[in-house]
């Protein structure tokens, strides 16, 4: 750290979309591959992520999103893209507004999605569906 870049603090949005949706949308309910997204994404600008945050349908205003914030962890928010924020959060454009008021930047990664196989469905089931086995997705 110290270049100025990697002083950028990054929380990764992630949604937290129920298995039933994995044959529809397996990249809305695959939270690993969300976070993966926004880590690439910060690492190729130097940027560093102090928060994940797996959320479904939080208000905008809620503690859990401002935390970091508050406490100088976070600066910026990024999200994989528009379909994750919109899981994540109950309104995009509040939740764009809320981050202007406490000037907080607001970025989508973007970057292309992996492509689910059923063997990566099925990997992807296993690690949601046990985790109290100890199922590390390993």
């Amino acid at each position: 750290m110290g270049d100025g870049v990697a002083d950028v603090r990054v929380a990764a949005i992630a949604s937290l979309t129920p298995l039933e949706e994995l044959d529809g949308d397996p990249f809305l309910v695959d939270t690993r591959g969300q976070q993966a997204m926004c880590a690439r994404w910060a690492a190729d600008r130097g940027y560093v992520v102090t928060r994940q945050l797996r959320v479904y349908g939080l208000r905008p205003d809620h503690h859990a999103l401002w935390a970091g914030s508050e406490s100088g962890q976070v600066e910026l928010f990024v999200a994989p893209n528009d379909r994750v924020l919109a899981r994540a959060v109950v309104s995009v454009p509040d939740f764009a507004a809320e981050c202007e008021r406490r000037g907080v930047r607001l970025e989508y990664a973007g970057l292309e999605e992996p492509v689910y196989t059923a063997r990566a469905k099925a990997s992807v089931h296993r690690r949601l569906s046990m985790p109290t086995a100890g199922y590390d997705g390993c």
